[in-house]
């Protein structure tokens, strides 16, 4: 290397630097967004909100009935719907207020994640300050969030016909797509920032992989319990109908349909499916130790331990109050905990995103 070339990649390697703190930052706000987005979408699901509004309009939909004429318009359309014919009958204009705010809410912090998103990456992008392989990364990640209010409609268009809610197949898609869109954000962040321990062994990042892999599996499973009001269903803990495999759980035919429309079978899973993720978290506190010891991926998967087995807690807390509703946003929400330490412990054992020399900032 030249004695010119040195200060000029010296230089670029600080502009670089100052980037990814710039774009991480960025990614942050954008987390807390989500992590909003997903909580005020797990309390208009909890109070019954959802099918509030019954018509899908992404631009004009953001302003909110502003006279009482347009409030009773807005009504009326509600009172179409077997929603308010078969369960909310003769629901006062006042209670109909309640939830429709909570499903407005929800559907405008979705476009205003939206925004938050695509205005900085096209700043970024046109200022060049993004890297190479960010840009393909960013993409994927707006174009699944346009791709995720489609399958919102398509979820809440599930029960303005036929049904008194919506599909639980539908809204199990689009918690798992949002989780999927939170999870990307925080690996992207995490890689941009600089990592104080090298990659980790090879068998300690596979493994991470694949609590990261159980941790949405697990969310999955979760948003079909939703779906279903599962967790009304049994609500004793650890013996679920009074055993710790209890009977009935393949009576719909075929039997894999018990696994999605059985309100017993998917609680069950989901039980399952959280002593699969505590076991596989102690696994990791243990192998991580001995393929990394003294490192900071071996402390990270001790913290990650404790989280799923507060997210345990909550869990069972949740239904042994049969679902109280503080309870239980504070379950989904924690989710979310668990999910973002998965995938920032996940990327941190791969260590930061390679430096690209190339990037110059254009005034």
């Amino acid at each position: 290397m030249t004695a010119f070339a040195e200060p000029v990649l010296h230089d670029r390697l600080e502009r670089q630097a100052h980037n990814r703190v710039l774009v991480r930052g960025w990614l942050y706000v954008v987390l807390l967004m989500l992590f909003a987005l997903v909580f005020v979408g797990g309390a208009t699901r909890l109070t019954e909100s959802g099918l509030s509004i019954t018509e899908w309009k992404p631009i004009h939909g953001v302003i909110p009935p502003l006279s009482d004429a347009e409030w009773q318009e807005e009504f009326e359309k509600y009172r179409q719907i077997p929603e308010y014919q078969q369960i909310n009958k003769g629901m006062s204009l006042d209670a109909f207020k309640t939830i429709f705010w909570w499903e407005w809410t929800h559907r405008l912090l979705a476009r205003g994640v939206g925004f938050v998103f695509a205005l900085p990456l096209a700043f970024f992008w046109v200022t060049g300050r993004l890297e190479r392989s960010l840009k393909p990364k960013l993409v994927g990640i707006l174009l699944l969030g346009a791709f995720q209010g489609a399958v919102g409609w398509w979820m809440v268009a599930s029960g303005l016909v036929e049904r008194t809610d919506v599909s639980q197949y539908r809204l199990a898609t689009h918690l798992t797509i949002a989780c999927i869109i939170f999870a990307a954000t925080m690996v992207v962040a995490r890689g941009l920032a600089p990592h104080s321990a090298p990659r980790s062994s090879p068998e300690t990042r596979r493994f991470a992989g694949i609590l990261l892999l159980l941790a949405l599996i697990q969310i999955y499973l979760g948003g079909l319990v939703a779906g279903l009001n599962a967790g009304f269903a049994y609500n004793t803990w650890p013996l679920m109908d009074g055993s710790i495999v209890p009977g009935d759980l393949l009576v719909q035919q075929p039997w894999f349909l018990n696994f999605f429309e059985n309100a017993k079978t998917v609680q069950f899973v989901h039980r399952m499916g959280g002593y699969v993720l505590f076991a596989a978290a102690l696994w990791h506190v243990f192998a991580a130790r001995s393929a990394d010891r003294g490192s900071t991926h071996a402390r990270r998967a001790v913290v990650f331990f404790h989280l799923v087995l507060v997210q345990a807690a909550i869990g069972i807390t949740t239904l042994l109050t049969v679902v109280d509703i503080g309870w239980a946003l504070l379950h989904q929400a924690f989710a979310l905990v668990v999910l973002g330490f998965a995938a920032a412990h996940w990327r941190a054992t791969r260590g930061s995103y390679p430096a690209e020399t190339g990037v110059v900032v254009r005034s």
